[in-house]
């Protein structure tokens, strides 16, 4: 049986383990109720040295030196064998500005860009909501939703968060943790009274096996659960590489009031370092063909920019 958790009111834009989340309204009880049944207690697989900073020598005779923390089991993010697409696309920012890049490897949980950027122990993180508050970041380099995700030979054809299937299908859900900090999805399928049939599936997960959010399209290509709603990142990745033909859908409507399901995605540096942000920006801007063919090998979904469709409820 799942755990219950505290505190079930959503939050201002952040991300987790690669998973953007955000609201700046309290949710409704349907919202808490699903996060109620629904929170997978993590705790037992957060282990403490999944946490621990492991730092990189720095490179011999480098002329310059980005240092740049991510999570080094997380594709298709990021890994310890630079094999994510954010890894790729550091890579060649960092060849842009004339510079050798240092890692250190930290998973991604809470205190995650105080513990980086904020204690100048890094110069940049991939992979932030822009305009989010914890850093200085760049320009967006991709817009990506939340997706359903749901295997080909079921032909459910759902798109939409107000599809009737939605109330009778065992549906997967991303969380983010125990207190009230959870995905999108998880808190409008709270507000449309979807709860008995919805699971948990913690981003954090047992950090002893590789890339610990996949699991729940793990789920749907087994068919322990009939679909799931997952950042699209994620979906587009594992979908490709699993043992079924799986669609991946992006949700809609773009957003339900104060509820985003889709999520513009920058670089962030330390605040303050304004310098760094320019040339950033720049080298994004020179370089969008071919970030745009990296994401398209990851199978990286992307959407228009601003959305324009929301629900009215």
């Amino acid at each position: 049986m799942f755990s219950r958790c505290r505190n079930a009111g959503a939050v201002a834009s952040a991300v987790l383990s690669g998973i953007p989340f955000s609201s700046n309204a309290l949710r409704t009880a349907h919202s808490t109720a699903v996060i109620l049944i629904s929170c997978v207690a993590s705790a037992a697989f957060a282990q403490q040295d999944c946490c621990v900073g492991l730092q990189e020598p720095a490179p011999a005779n480098a002329k310059r030196i980005l240092r740049i923390t991510s999570d080094p089991n997380n594709l298709p993010f990021s890994n310890e064998k630079r094999e994510g697409f954010e890894n790729k696309i550091a890579e060649l920012v960092a060849k842009e500005l004339g510079a050798e890049i240092q890692y250190s490897w930290r998973a991604q949980r809470r205190g995650f860009f105080r513990e980086t950027l904020k204690e100048n122990r890094a110069d940049l993180v991939l992979g932030v909501p822009a305009h989010f508050d914890m850093a200085l970041t760049t320009q967006p380099y991709y817009r990506s939703s939340y997706a359903f995700v749901y295997r080909k030979d079921r032909n459910l054809h759902i798109g939409s968060l107000d599809d009737p299937q939605l109330r009778k299908l065992k549906i997967g859900v991303e969380m983010i943790g125990n207190d009230g900090r959870n995905t999108p999805p998880a808190h409008a399928l709270g507000d449309r009274g979807i709860i008995d049939n919805v699971v948990g599936y913690t981003v954090y997960g047992d950090y002893s096996q590789a890339n610990p959010p996949a699991r729940v399209i793990d789920a749907v290509a087994r068919g322990d659960i009939d679909v799931a709603i997952a950042w699209g990142p994620l979906a587009g990745y594992f979908a490709k590489r699993a043992g079924v033909p799986l669609e991946v859908v992006p949700v809609t409507p773009a957003a339900d009031p104060n509820l985003p399901f889709t999520f513009a995605i920058a670089m962030g540096v330390r605040k303050g370092d304004k310098q760094l942000q320019n040339e950033l920006n720049a080298a994004l801007a020179r370089k969008r063909a071919e970030i745009d063919k990296i994401l398209d090998e990851y199978g990286v979904p992307r959407v228009p920019d601003p959305p324009k469709q929301v629900a009215t409820k």
